[in-house]
């Protein structure tokens, strides 16, 4: 052989190709493959690259505008320039999609399975899009007048315009699954009895609003966040006044705040008891309301309500970082308050379900699976233990379905062992140099509380392609030569476009210059008997 001959040191270790875990891909609660979709953006592959999207996530221009992209969080292009508008870049793809009509490719087989699927939020819609194309006749049904659960009624369309919410959803009943709205589902077995369904998925959106006792006067104008949104949502026009106080410090705080300004409030403020570091809202939820003249006062308790004055409390944090009552106290000025302190799930129906049991929270106790403790009956979204998003949802959809197909089967899901993950330290960054993210047109403040219009805009064809070329490829070979060209025997064999390479062996020494230099991390150098 060609290298058996030769003389010289015995080679202790030789290169191997591999393939990572990118941190986008495990930060992803939707369980998108986000690098082979943006591979397919870097080709101009637009429509392979929504295909590879939705296969996972049927929601992408839903998900480029409400979702908190974790997955750019851990981006390891954050560490050499600024994280990779990943969101940005599924939000076009969403867009162009619904622009050109592409379509869910249909089962290619019917399973004679029924499942009933009991809420038509992003956890409902999910499990019922991935049961669907498994070839399950699915049945949603839902209290709401219209199906989206809190996506319609919960997140104003300045983030979320209907018509973009709407064209996601009518591909779902496009591929035959039935949405019956109107439809409150009070005796769960009698409905599958009824309906003759074989498995459920309970996935009722958190819509009870948790309450406070305030002291109010007769003129105090209490309302809860919940039920001012779902009231914007629908058309509507709540008397609030000039002055509006927000008490509550998450995501659903921030929105209600900005809505009041969008429905005549000169003044609108949050209360919140905790510090800017402890509150729920994500940080850029908070900027944007700030930005939008939004008043945040930290450490602040309501203790009594007499409009037009709000009495608070001053809080100090104690040595553990709860909020202790100090005794001080300001008057602020309000028309209305708006109680934002968090949600329950309404998960009375299930109390008579027998082997179905609860969290001391009120949650849904289930299984690995996500299966009750009643056979056949899964549960996900808002009823389980988890962060309450648009993203985890459609994960939790993701993973029942999987469950549920593998249970109408009887046989288990088998889970698939996980690449190891790569970190930027891991990298080898020759190949790649500074490139500014590209950042999407927003409207001034002044034009955005005048109405609801989109505040964020989207980025250009060629701002898109820009921004799928700014991912690393973290830990998968993205066929870039450089070990062909720092082989010194040319033992590194190219197999063509989308094939990657092999090593020859018989050629190669053990040098390690195919390791060193390959930028993503794709070639580990191994023991020569591994």
């Amino acid at each position: 052989m060609h290298g058996s001959s030769r003389a010289g040191p015995v080679r202790e270790r030789r290169p191997l190709y591999v393939d990572l875990l990118p941190p986008c891909n495990a930060g992803c609660p939707a369980g998108e493959n986000i690098q082979a979709w943006l591979a397919d953006m870097q080709a101009g592959r637009h429509e392979q690259a929504w295909r590879q999207l939705v296969a996972d996530n049927p929601f992408p221009a839903i998900h480029g505008r409400v979702c908190y992209h974790p997955c750019e969080t851990v981006c390891n292009r954050a560490e050499l320039d600024s994280a990779v508008s990943i969101h940005a870049v599924e939000r076009f793809l969403g867009d162009l999609a619904l622009d050109r009509g592409w379509m869910f490719d249909a089962p290619s087989v019917r399973s004679g399975k029924r499942v009933l699927v009991v809420g038509s939020g992003p956890s409902g819609l999910s499990a019922a899009y991935h049961l669907a194309r498994l070839g399950h006749t699915v049945e949603i049904r839902d209290a709401g007048g219209e199906p989206g659960g809190m996506m319609r009624y919960g997140i104003p369309t300045y983030r979320m315009p209907r018509d973009v919410l709407d064209g996601e959803l009518a591909r779902i009943t496009a591929l035959g699954v039935r949405i019956e709205c109107g439809h409150r589902v009070d005796d769960l077995a009698a409905e599958r009895e009824e309906g003759n369904f074989d498995a459920v998925f309970v996935a009722v959106g958190a819509h009870l609003s948790k309450r406070v006792d305030i002291p109010a006067g007769d003129a105090g104008h209490i309302v809860d966040a919940l039920s001012f949104l779902r009231s914007v949502a629908s058309g509507e026009r709540p008397v609030i006044g000039r002055r509006v106080a927000v008490y509550g410090g998450g995501n659903t705080a921030m929105d209600a705040a900005r809505v009041a300004r969008r429905m005549g409030a000169d003044e609108a403020l949050i209360v919140y008891r905790r510090t800017r570091a402890q509150m729920p809202a994500h940080v850029e939820e908070a900027e944007d309301a700030e930005r939008e003249g939004v008043r945040i006062n930290w450490l602040r308790t309501i203790t009594a309500f007499d409009g037009p004055e709000l009495q608070v409390e001053i809080m100090e944090l104690d040595e553990s970082g709860f909020p202790q009552p100090t005794g001080r106290f300001e008057t602020l000025a309000a028309d209305t308050v708006i109680l934002a302190l968090g949600q329950d799930t309404d998960t009375a129906f299930l109390r008579a379900v027998p082997g179905v049991e609860f969290q001391r929270d009120g949650t849904v106790v289930v299984s690995d699976s996500l299966m009750t403790g009643a056979p056949g009956v899964f549960a996900g979204g808002d009823m389980v233990p988890s962060e309450r998003t648009v993203t985890v949802g459609v994960g939790h959809g993701k993973k029942a379905a999987r469950h549920i197909d593998a249970w109408l089967h009887g046989t288990a899901a088998e889970s698939q062992p996980k690449h190891p993950q790569v970190s930027f330290d891991m990298l080898h960054l020759w190949f790649f140099g500074d490139a500014a993210r590209r950042q999407q047109p927003e409207l001034m403040p002044a034009v955005a509380v005048a109405g609801f219009d989109e505040v964020i805009g989207g980025l250009s064809d060629e701002q898109v392609s820009f921004e799928a070329h700014r991912c690393l490829s973290c830990g998968n070979c993205c066929e870039c030569d450089g070990c062909v060209g720092a082989c010194p025997e040319d033992a590194v064999i190219k197999l063509g476009e989308g094939h990657r390479y092999r090593f020859d062996y018989d050629r190669c020494t053990g040098c390690g210059a195919c390791f060193e230099q390959c930028p993503v991390h794709s070639i580990e150098m191994v023991a020569e008997h591994e």
